[in-house]
């Protein structure tokens, strides 16, 4: 196993452990084969003095957290209730992830044209697809309901929008309103949606919003869906519950009301925190939908369909963001590693690094575990400005020139989404999993940026466009 620099200091909403970093069970099974790819990935030359950096998705990881999140939802729901888990594309925007997700039974939610787009090319149906976005256009609106997409309203004027558009277009599309519980927030603000001032949904506990959601769903046989999310990283799972347990005491009221079944089905949200600090996989989807069960048992006793939108916690267990250490430098008696993994792969744990700890694996040349005593350092990114470090004063073997450095849990929200900071270049991403010998095969699911690609980008082909206005 790889000699690790822990994410510090855990936070107990994200549910990290303490213990052997390494974890037990199907974190250790992770690491194992993590290590396993690392050394491929140094011995095959994805990494190397010309390609210093790259990303690894673990495939049999991703595939077992897929069939680990539909089991659990399986075994607290009634049979026959339909169910979609919608993945966060989000999280992972990549055409190969969303395939090898949805041959894998998810379907997805979007929150833009481009997620839309992207799900449509790794394949994925309409009727698996869901449409949340608290800025929707006219135009993407239009969209999904001639393609039959699931469409969550996120707003009274949004709403009345819809009204338009219904009533001009024949659809196949359901909708939903979005309802925030306003049950609070966790740990890390910029990623709670049920707090008092959150801009997503009505707010059920403002005067009037309660009774105003009640008349525009009676008001509106067509919609037949409510949706609440409460937040994801650093939010406790019985916060997480209790917005789920309001949202469906609203949906049990409208139908009462109505007299009849017209909400008839929940859209939860997903949101389920990481442990970054060890290779467990916890808090694990089984607590959750028992929480759930045990907090709304209604929710599945075969009167409502349910949709998940889970993201991180699919997909971030199962990434490493590998680095070769171009220097080993020291200053004021620190030991410090350059390596080429920094803000572009990692822009949350640069700015936010008491939110976002990273663990950090330390490998050799050669790609093996490296051993020997730990030593206290920093691990730095390429970027031209002092706060470009990976990790910080961590003890950990010590790094040296031409070594690997490798940002574990990063296989969302990482290195999918990069920051082009001095116009560096998206690194190569590589699945990987058995090659049925014993050794390690890898796939492209995305080729490394290439220079021309980031001059096209930056202009290039409009040079003179200023020069020859002015």
């Amino acid at each position: 196993m790889a000699a690790y620099t822990d994410a510090g200091d855990a936070d107990p909403t994200d549910g990290q452990p303490g213990g052997d970093p390494r974890g037990t069970g199907e974190g250790a099974a992770t690491a194992v084969r993590r290590d396993a790819a690392v050394r491929a990935a140094v011995e095959q030359g994805l990494v190397s003095p010309a390609t210093p950096i790259v990303g690894l998705l673990d495939i049999t990881g991703i595939r077992a957290s897929a069939a680990g999140l539909r089991a659990a939802f399986d075994a607290v729901t009634a049979p026959g209730t339909p169910v979609l888990h919608a993945f966060a594309v989000k999280a992972t925007p990549l055409v190969p992830v969303l395939r090898l997700l949805h041959r894998e039974g998810i379907g997805m939610e979007v929150a833009s044209p481009g997620e839309l787009a992207l799900a449509r090319a790794a394949g994925v149906p309409p009727s698996r697809t869901v449409l949340d976005s608290p800025a929707k256009t006219p135009s993407e609106l239009r969209e999904a309901l001639a393609l039959g997409i699931a469409v969550n309203v996120d707003n009274p004027q949004e709403l009345a929008r819809l009204d338009a558009l219904i009533r001009s277009a024949s659809t196949r599309s359901p909708v939903g309103l979005r309802v925030n519980p306003q049950v609070g927030g966790g740990s890390i603000g910029a990623l709670s949606t049920a707090t008092a001032t959150s801009k997503f949904g009505v707010a059920l506990r403002d005067e009037g919003a309660r009774e105003w959601v009640v008349r525009a769903c009676l008001d509106r046989p067509w919609l037949t869906r409510l949706h609440t999310h409460s937040g994801s990283q650093g939010m406790p799972l019985d916060l997480m519950a209790r917005g789920v347990a309001e949202t469906y005491g609203l949906a049990e009221e409208i139908n009462e009301r109505a007299g009849r079944r017209q909400i008839d089905t929940l859209d939860i949200g997903g949101g389920l925190p990481v442990n970054f600090g060890s290779d467990d996989h916890t808090p694990a989807y089984e607590e959750y939908a028992r929480l759930l069960a045990a907090t709304v048992p209604g929710l599945f006793d075969g009167r409502y369909g349910l949709v998940t939108e889970f993201g991180r916690s699919l997909l971030a267990k199962h990434g490493v963001v590998l680095a070769r250490v171009e220097y080993a430098k020291s200053a004021g008696g620190r030991a410090i590693a350059v390596t080429h993994a920094g803000v572009q792969v990692a822009a949350r744990t640069v700015y936010a690094p008491e939110s976002w700890p990273l663990r950090v694996a330390a490998y050799d040349a050669e790609g093996r575990p490296k051993t020997g005593p730990d030593v206290v350092q920093d691990v730095a990114g390429p970027a031209c400005f002092a706060g470009d470090l990976l990790a910080q004063g961590r003890s950990m073997p010590l790094l040296e020139q031409g070594d690997h450095a490798a940002a574990l849990d990063t296989g969302a929200y990482y290195f999918a989404h990069h920051y082009g900071y001095n116009s560096l270049a998206r690194p190569g991403l590589h699945g990987f999993g058995p090659d049925g010998s014993g050794g390690v095969r890898f796939a492209v699911v995305r080729s490394a940026q290439t220079l021309d690609e980031i001059v096209a980008e930056s202009g290039g082909a409009h040079a003179e466009a200023l020069t020859h206005m002015f």
